[in-house]
């Protein structure tokens, strides 16, 4: 038997190619070789490495036209075009023929891509008549919706490995399918789900197999880096996240040796930067630390580079903690803070500790560390004024800010609150801009995801720490290049004019959404902006 996994491609106004690192199907490709070894697993990417091209806006998402209306060459700029990230459906289509394959599972991790995933599942079933299994999130949330559709003959909810080695054992030996846990299939036209069960115990899961992926596709700086998954679940109960419908609700990590084993095998195949797939990195404080010394003691100094993409809850990083990720690789140090209003994360039962993020920050910086802080903008229940705060806090801090703005996260306890359905799937995405509170509207997240951005501009000009705290007219006058000059101009404009402009390399645009009393409520709290080269700028107004 050959089993074909495929990644398929997306449609976006944006791509991250790095975090769609197919790392789930290198982990069922290893499970099968394990257990079924004759076999044969091919997996094969079609969204990374493929380019892009610009199609059609969705109609749905017609109504962001007013908000990314022009190419904005700016540094300000959010989104324009829209594209198709990948081969197209047809090109997929022809390689699934080419490999011949008796079973092809695909990806469907995420629900806002799974009008991707169907049209691939189409495409496939007009040229060849093999079963399609479909797992991950999406599935998982909505198994009948998915299975719904004639192009679908399987799906799986939960982890995969050992339902995927149970599906292919019954179907060489022609068993009854009602057998294989968490399958969901059709018996006579009606879906039939299968009872959910664990998979195999996280340390008996080998090594996922990266062989059949181009390490050129997924990488940092030009150097290709590998995924890192040190755990199961979570310890934590956020309402709008959705891991405990796929990973259940037990937190299981895996043991220090596996770990290490595993980035040893990475390094000897060539790779040197390591993005670890956890939140809770350190969660268990003792084996983290021990995990971290070994890495020291195993590898030069130097050699790795480590980091966290996703974003580290930043409980638990202590001073000591952090010198010692400094010291294994840590150059970037990427920090969940979600909000500053600690009635709005209790109401998400999120934990809230602003003194320790503050702590975190500030240690993380003095060791040398790039820090990223994530906000999250429109949790439901959190005012206009609480969100400026938290900007107007990550302002005063020497990092970087990571704003998003909320959606419904298929299978979370908030969209389960909200009785969503499968057809509100293509708008969980940050650029949709979708709005799930009457305290704000979707100018004003929209007028605070730009502000986040002139905030970071204006972090990243090049004051250093000796110069001080300068003004932000001195700031704006020591631009260096077009960009830079460019950036500079359109901020005098808007606190001069109290317009925002965009320019698309001929002429200014104004930007009819954005809404400059939003700005000012982030703007007069900040008083000082602390620079990533560890100066600072006060926010006063230009001359």
């Amino acid at each position: 038997m050959k089993l074909l996994l495929l990644q398929p491609p997306i449609q976006d106004y944006y791509d991250t190619e790095l975090r769609l690192q197919p790392i789930g199907l290198c982990y069922l490709k290893a499970a099968v070789q394990r257990h079924l070894p004759e076999v044969k697993v091919v997996i094969r990417d079609f969204h990374a490495g493929h380019g892009r091209r610009t199609v059609a806006v969705p109609q749905q998402f017609r109504y962001l036209r007013a908000y990314y209306p022009v190419k904005d060459l700016s540094p300000f700029s959010l989104f324009h075009a829209y594209f198709h990230f990948g081969a197209s459906f047809e090109e997929v289509a022809s390689c699934v023929v080419r490999e011949k394959p008796d079973l092809i599972g695909i990806s469907s991790l995420f629900s806002t891509y799974q009008r991707e995933v169907i049209r691939c599942c189409r495409e496939i079933k007009k040229r060849i008549d093999v079963p399609i299994l479909i797992g991950g999130n999406h599935p998982t949330a909505f198994p009948e919706a998915v299975l719904a559709d004639p192009a679908v003959d399987f799906i799986i909810r939960g982890e995969g490995e050992r339902p995927l080695v149970s599906l292919i054992e019954a179907l060489c030996h022609g068993e009854d399918f009602g057998t294989v846990p968490n399958l969901g299939f059709k018996r006579d036209g009606e879906s039939v789900l299968n009872e959910l069960d664990a998979s195999y115990p996280i340390d008996e899961l080998p090594a996922p197999d990266m062989s059949d992926l181009n390490p050129g596709f997924y990488t940092s700086r030009r150097r290709a880096v590998a995924a890192v998954v040190t755990s199961r679940g979570c310890p934590y109960r956020c309402d709008f996240c959705s891991v405990h419908k796929t990973f259940g609700n037990t937190y299981r990590r895996r043991s220090n040796q596996s770990i290490l084993e595993e980035i040893t095998l990475r390094y000897s195949n060539g790779y040197r930067v390591f993005n670890f797939e956890d939140d809770n990195l350190a969660y268990r404080r003792a084996e983290t630390e021990q995990l971290l010394g070994a890495i020291i003691g195993r590898f030069p100094h130097g050699s790795l580079e480590l980091f966290a993409m996703n974003g580290l809850c930043y409980f638990g990083l202590d001073p000591e903690l952090l010198k010692l990720m400094k010291e294994a690789g840590f150059r970037q140090l990427n920090l969940s803070l979600v909000s500053t209003d600690p009635g709005v994360c209790a109401a998400h039962h999120r934990p809230c500790d602003i003194a320790a993020f503050g702590h975190t920050v500030r240690e993380g910086f003095r060791l040398g560390m790039r820090v990223i802080g994530y906000q999250i903008l429109g949790l439901p229940g959190e005012s206009l004024d609480s969100m400026a705060r938290t900007l107007a806090f990550l302002a005063q801090l020497p990092l970087l800010i990571g704003a998003s703005v909320f959606y419904l996260a298929p299978g979370s306890p908030l969209w389960e609150k909200e009785r969503a359905g499968p057809e509100q799937c293509g708008s969980a995405r940050l650029t949709a801009l979708a709005t799930h509170s009457d305290l704000v509207s979707r100018d004003d997240l929209y007028t605070l995801l730009i502000t986040a951005r002139i905030i970071n501009f204006l972090k990243s000009l090049p004051l250093d720490r000796v110069s001080g705290e300068v003004s932000l007219d001195q700031a704006l006058k020591g631009t260096a290049d077009d960009r830079s000059r460019l950036g500079a101009r359109l901020l005098r404009v808007l606190l001069a004019e109290g317009r925002l402009l965009a320019w698309d390399g001929r002429r200014d645009h104004q930007l009819d959404r954005f809404r400059p009393e939003v700005f000012e409520r982030v703007w007069s709290q900040i008083g000082v902006i602390a620079t990533l080269q560890g100066g600072g700028i006060a926010t006063g107004r230009v001359g």
